[in-house]
């Protein structure tokens, strides 16, 4: 499958509500031998999964308190702030990425990973150059994404084929 093609399936199946925070985290295969330690347990992969959230979360206030609809709010220190994290966090998704890649991992998640850290910079130019239902919709895909950068962590491993 290719990368883009498993970003698009991991994205619909996010699609069918949040992770639960304490879900069980997928583990990794590796040719026949799967990765010892559980993904979420992996400093890398806490740190994405913590940035994430709280990046989301301060999307979603925005939205709700209408901060984000404000012509001004490209240019304001918040925004600037959330633009820096996120785009250090789609280095931490390419790390991840680069991270899984090394280890031979087989499945979508790296894939994932990627797919995320190149949207990213996308969701964020799409903030800052639009304006009121537009940008509505541009800070809700932001948010969406960041919960999918949870979830596919978070995740359960599929079913064994």
């Amino acid at each position: 499958m290719t990368c883009s093609a498993a970003l698009a399936s991991a994205l619909i199946l996010t699609l069918t509500g949040p992770t639960p925070v304490d879900a069980p985290p997928a583990a990794v295969v590796t040719g026949a031998a799967t990765l010892d330690a559980a993904l979420a347990d992996e400093p890398l992969f806490r740190d994405i999964v913590t940035r994430a959230g709280v990046l989301k979360a301060r999307v979603e206030a925005w939205t709700a308190d209408g901060t984000g609809l404000d012509p001004a709010f490209p240019a304001s220190d918040a925004f600037r702030a959330l633009k820096s994290e996120a785009e250090a966090l789609a280095a931490l998704d390419l790390q991840a990425h680069h991270w899984l890649a090394q280890r031979d991992a087989d499945g979508d998640l790296k894939c994932i990973l990627r797919g995320i850290a190149e949207d990213m910079p996308v969701r964020l130019a799409a903030i800052e150059t639009t304006e009121g239902p537009a940008r509505a919709e541009a800070l809700a895909e932001l948010a969406h994404l960041l919960d999918d950068n949870v979830a596919v962590i978070l995740a359960p491993p599929p079913p064994a084929a």
